[in-house]
């Protein structure tokens, strides 16, 4: 299955979103792992099944 992450830049007021980011679920894993030990925000979601960019 594959996830779409969105990093929200947390550097603006307005915390917007970056560039999505398509990946597996052992990817979403360590982005979680490391968002958790730098205290980045991320929103993950089931991708489209049409998404482009996958890692």
């Amino acid at each position: 299955m594959r996830f779409e992450i969105l990093r929200l830049d947390l550097d603006h007021a307005s915390e917007t979103e970056r560039d999505p980011l398509i990946a597996d679920a052992e990817t979403v894993r360590a982005m979680l792992e490391d968002a958790e030990l730098t205290g980045q925000r991320l929103y993950i979601r089931p991708a489209p099944s049409t998404a482009a960019g996958a890692v």
